[in-house]
């Protein structure tokens, strides 16, 4: 899941790097407010309520005077935990996308990586439309999305690419599931609109097809008609989309020549070894600890908010 904000302002006019505020809240380096307007406020519990807004009316519908609403503040309040609206935005998504599923680093060989990656993506557009209505407008920053890239990434270890390679084909895979993502969203937001199931939808459409066209005007779109394309229940399009662009994915790999050997403190992880169960359950272990200790980092970070509060009021 690879998304991205606007860092024009992240170099300063002397040359020394500023984060972005939005970034440095995702990666937990930025600092807690003094103050607050009671304990119970925090970056995490705006972003939850945003994102609940999201989810039940889509993008547009959040805004800081609506989350604030939500939580019971004032939306100036707000504003001393996330700046703007944009930083916002960007922690909604780095929440709602989390990390990538165990399946990807799990498959075997990089083609039933791919295919996990795409599954995994596709089923964050399913659960949270919204997403895709936020623009990519550069390199990735956040942590979960860094995450997203490093499963793709380590899905094609062992293949010939380079890594501007596989970025390449990372991004290829992502554009054609965010289409399916974009194309099924339209579907179902058409059929809640109508108060129609997805499929009594698509069957109307089919009907309204075959009595508009005819074979004389139409005659390929007429014949794939009569083939039964349009009907409802038919095999999903966007499988074969993303199908081909992983056959070209392959006829790639085995047209470029194989790379040369590297040092053994530098080769990839044998297949067996990377398949044994014991370093699957290490690996999972290694995952479930990072994500115990981004949990610890921010009840720290709560807890010093919290005491700061305290020391203020005293």
């Amino acid at each position: 899941m690879l998304y991205s904000v606007r860092y024009d302002e992240s170099v300063s006019e002397s040359g020394d790097l500023q984060i972005p505020h939005g970034i440095a809240l995702a990666w937990g380096v930025a600092a807690n407010p003094q103050r607050g307007p009671k304990r119970e406020m925090s970056v995490e519990r705006i972003v939850d309520a945003a994102i609940e807004i999201a989810d039940e009316g889509g993008l547009a519908a959040v805004s800081m005077s609506a989350v604030a609403g939500r939580l019971g503040f004032t939306p100036m309040s707000l504003y001393r935990y996330v700046t703007a609206k944009d930083d916002l935005v960007l922690l909604m998504v780095e929440q709602a996308t989390g990390v990538p599923p165990e399946a990807v680093a799990e498959a075997d060989g990089w083609r039933n990586g791919l295919i996990a990656f795409a599954a995994g993506n596709a089923q964050v557009f399913a659960d949270h439309p919204w997403v895709l209505d936020v623009p990519i407008e550069g390199t990735p920053m956040t942590p979960n999305s860094m995450a997203w890239l490093d499963s793709a990434l380590l899905a094609m270890r062992g293949t010939p690419l380079d890594y501007e390679e596989k970025v390449a084909a990372t991004l290829a895979v992502m554009a054609q599931v965010r289409f399916e993502g974009t194309a099924t969203r339209g579907s179902r937001s058409a059929a809640a609109a109508a108060g129609a199931d997805p499929r009594a939808l698509d069957a109307r459409a089919g009907a309204m097809l075959e009595h508009l066209i005819s074979p004389d005007a139409f005659p390929e779109v007429h014949a794939a008609m009569l083939a039964g394309v349009f009907r409802p229940g038919e095999p999903n399009p966007f499988a074969f989309g993303l199908d081909r662009v992983l056959d070209g994915i392959g006829a790639y790999i085995a047209a470029k020549p194989a790379m040369p050997e590297r040092p053994a403190e530098d080769a990839p992880p044998d297949e067996r070894v990377v398949r044994d169960p014991k370093v699957r359950e290490a690996r999972h272990a290694r995952r479930e600890t990072e994500k115990q200790l981004r949990e610890a980092r921010k009840r720290e970070r709560e807890a010093i908010r919290i005491a700061r509060e305290r020391i203020g009021r005293g």
